[in-house]
């Protein structure tokens, strides 16, 4: 019996530690990612003001897994009811799939935005915002961030941080509020400290393409930059047909996989969408685990029915956004800002380190953190 896990994200990496500890010995499990390293996602925004961090953010694969193998392999496609896996330098064939490639930028083919625009989804992209934006902080100029969901809030807050005087950061969305995914509550907290930072807003402002000096909306109306960020959506890796396709609660994606994390849209046991976010898919890993233990069980006895398989159900922990040297969180009802927001920030990030293995960089992002900030 041959699990393979497509991905090495937070559902990924979650997952397949899971899987080493609930199924068999005999039972070889797989985990394919075209890196060498894992990326606390939700934390690289940080690495633009502060550089060291991305040591304690990346953390090699075969370093938070036991007996499972990391085959370091690009995923060119995946057939969910075979188990068949076509990867850029060979083939792998696994009685059962996780898919759990994660999601890439969204440019929606807009004229000359993925051209001009540089996203937010690794270290190199971070490393690439610093570097472009101390140009622009040396001179002076506006730096427009597109996409004000939690990545582009976060991004415009760092870099607000950041700017010396004559620098403007402007952040621009197509909904009518930042964090439009997000309880009002929650929203009116974040629109309320992207202001006291100095970040420009603009809500109901749909792009329709870009050029080297400005961005066109779809009213007509444009704003010239010096830099432009994307941070305007997600789509499904080139693997699953740039889709993200929807899988219902018990995550079931073939006859022999499974989906977790941003690769799927998840429509939960009560028939609600889930968010794309780093705790919805720790905890989809979870129950993958469950039903890939209980469909490796039955195609090991053979014959009968297949088993009854476990559903998720999305349950909202809080929401917690970073602003520059400030953050914002929701508890429950209550929202929570300043020190007591930034403290939690810290203790998630640390928090998810601990929960992979990485115990060392725990310490390490919590001393880097607290230096940085002055905690």
């Amino acid at each position: 019996m041959h699990v393979a896990v497509l991905g090495a994200g937070y559902a990924g990496i979650s997952l397949a530690r899971k899987l080493e500890r609930s199924l068999p010995s005999t039972v070889e499990v797989t985990v394919v990612d075209e890196r060498s390293d894992h990326l606390v996602q939700h934390l690289v925004h940080r690495v633009v003001s502060h550089p060291s961090l991305a040591e304690e953010l990346t953390i090699p694969i075969a370093d938070l897994l036991g007996r499972a193998d990391h085959r370091q392999s690009e995923v060119l496609d995946f057939d969910p009811d075979t188990g068949a896996v076509e990867l850029v330098d060979g083939a792998l064939d696994a009685d059962l799939l996780a898919v759990s490639l994660g999601a890439q930028t969204a440019f929606y083919d807009l004229p000359g935005v993925h051209e001009h625009a540089t996203p937010l989804k690794r270290v190199d992209h971070a490393e690439e915002i610093r570097a472009d934006f101390e140009t622009v902080n040396e001179h002076g100029g506006r730096v427009v961030v597109a996409g004000a969901g939690l990545s582009g809030i976060q991004i415009a807050g760092e870099l607000a941080a950041m700017a010396s005087d004559g620098v403007e950061i402007r952040l621009v969305e197509r909904l009518d509020t930042v964090a439009p995914a997000f309880p009002e509550a929650f929203q009116r907290a974040v629109a309320e400290e992207l202001d006291a930072r100095g970040v420009h807003v603009e809500t109901g402002r749909g792009v329709e393409s870009a050029d080297d000096e400005q961005l066109v909306f779809d009213d007509g109306d444009s704003v010239t930059y010096d830099q432009l960020i994307w941070t305007g959506g997600i789509t499904g890796q080139d693997a699953a047909g740039g889709q993200r396709p929807e899988v219902r609660a018990d995550l079931r994606l073939g006859d022999r996989a499974f989906a977790v994390g941003d690769a799927a849209r998840v429509v939960d046991a009560d028939g609600q969408p889930a968010p794309a976010s780093a705790q919805t898919a720790v905890r989809q890993a979870d129950v993958a685990a469950t039903n890939l233990q209980r469909l490796a069980e039955h195609h090991r006895d053979g014959g009968g029915f297949e088993p009854r398989l476990e559903r998720y159900r999305y349950t909202e922990l809080g929401w917690l956004v970073s602003i520059g040297d400030g953050a914002v969180a929701q508890v429950g009802g209550q929202i929570v800002r300043g020190q007591a927001a930034k403290a939690l920030k810290t203790t998630v990030g640390a928090g998810y380190l601990g929960s992979i293995g990485a115990i060392e960089n725990a310490s390490e992002y919590v001393w880097e953190k607290v230096g940085a900030d002055g905690e």
